[in-house]
């Protein structure tokens, strides 16, 4: 008899796969990857020293985001599209899935422009070249063509790729920073909080990430215990960053755009061993190669769903090809696009990124949604008595 794949494992409508230590060690370790290139500097125009409280919020908003998530697994064996494809049709549920792919696109729009300048900013000492970020699209391309165990083998990875540069950085920055400067506490009205987070949810993409990402992911008893802790984890590192890096920077935070390559540079002993904290930079770089790859991998998921046809290879290409020449056109106007999707499409990001998923376990309730329905049950009882 054939020895079967633990439950919490395998997904057997896609073959996705993704665990309760993947997932925990993705919002942990993966996530907060993102949210330190230009998110920093965007807080602290916003709000200066107060800057803490509208990550504070934003984190809330993903947390409470995941909750829902998990209380949606908790509930039902099958994934939110699917709940969704049997109770309003399944016309409606793939007009979903083209809206969740168009919705990805977008917001992969800012990390990627995000990315280049970054790289070019910390790696180039001369100008650019017309292709120098190439092998971006290349690497993208690829990872599109994944089922979703790779993010979770990703996942595994992050603790290295992630938390010992993070780390590293932090205690060479640290020396240099005056937490005087993060006082007094809520200097600023709430209302300019409030504002810049409205400002700053495209940089807080969990719950939109998160759902379309647990269709491979089946919840087992006290997994909430691992997974919750985990986001916290990582929303506790994301604070830490903000607190020193403005503690470095002071009044001058707003104007310092990828703080991450340089907020370690006034460590004493680098005048004399060299900027060895570029090292740390490059192992982080290669942990936001990922990231920044992960919404067209889930947006070339979502495609495919809306047509129903196993064309990723495909479906990679022309989102990768079609998005490398947007990015030469959008970067000569990266100040306007930047602004455009934090004051003008926030409502769109916290649609898809908070609403959606809060909305998740009403699916859950409706009849035939507690567990999987009568049908599937009969189905799963006959292949495992088929099953040699």
């Amino acid at each position: 008899m054939k020895k079967q794949a633990p439950k919490s494992l395998t997904n057997k409508n896609n073959g996705t796969t993704i665990n309760a230590r993947q997932l925990s060690l993705f919002l942990a370790f993966f996530l907060p990857v993102g949210k330190i290139l230009e998110l920093p500097s965007l807080l602290a125009r916003g709000a200066g020293g107060d800057l803490l409280l509208p990550a504070f919020l934003g984190s809330l908003l993903e947390f409470a985001a995941l909750c829902a998530l998990l209380l949606f697994a908790a509930r039902s064996e099958q994934s939110v599209f699917e709940r969704l494809e049997n109770a309003v049709g399944k016309w409606a549920a793939r007009a979903l899935y083209g809206l969740y792919a168009a919705y990805l696109l977008c917001s992969s729009a800012l990390p990627i422009l995000d990315l280049e300048k970054f790289s070019h900013a910390a790696f180039s000492d001369t100008e650019p070249t017309f292709f120098s970020f190439t092998p971006f699209f290349i690497l993208s391309g690829f990872i599109c063509t994944k089922a979703f165990k790779s993010i979770g083998r990703c996942s595994d990875l992050s603790p290295a790729l992630f938390l010992i540069p993070f780390l590293g950085l932090i205690l060479l920055s640290v020396s240099e920073a005056d937490f005087s400067s993060l006082l007094p506490l809520f200097e600023k009205p709430f209302s300019s909080s409030a504002k810049t987070l409205l400002h700053a949810l495209p940089h807080f993409p969990a719950g939109g990430l998160l759902l379309p990402l647990m269709s491979g992911y089946k919840y087992e008893k006290g997994d909430a215990k691992k997974v919750l802790p985990a986001f916290g984890v990582g929303s506790l590192l994301f604070w830490v960053f903000l607190a020193v890096f403005y503690s470095v920077y002071g009044t001058t935070a707003a104007r310092e755009h990828y703080a991450l390559a340089k907020i370690a540079q006034y460590f004493p002993a680098l005048n004399w061993i060299g900027r060895i904290d570029l090292l740390l930079v490059y192992t982080l770089t290669i942990q936001l190669f990922f990231f920044t790859a992960l919404p067209l991998q889930l947006c070339t998921h979502c495609v495919c769903k809306t047509l129903e046809k196993p064309w990723q290879v495909l479906v990679s290409a022309a989102l990768n090809l079609a998005l490398f020449f947007a990015v030469l056109f959008l970067n000569r106007h990266y100040d306007n696009i930047y602004e455009f999707f934090t004051r003008s499409l926030w409502w769109v990001f916290l649609i898809f990124s908070t609403v959606l998923p809060l909305c998740a376990p009403l699916l859950a309730i409706k009849k035939g949604g507690g567990k999987a329905s009568t049908k599937a049950k009969k189905e799963e009882t006959q292949c495992t008595q088929k099953t040699p």
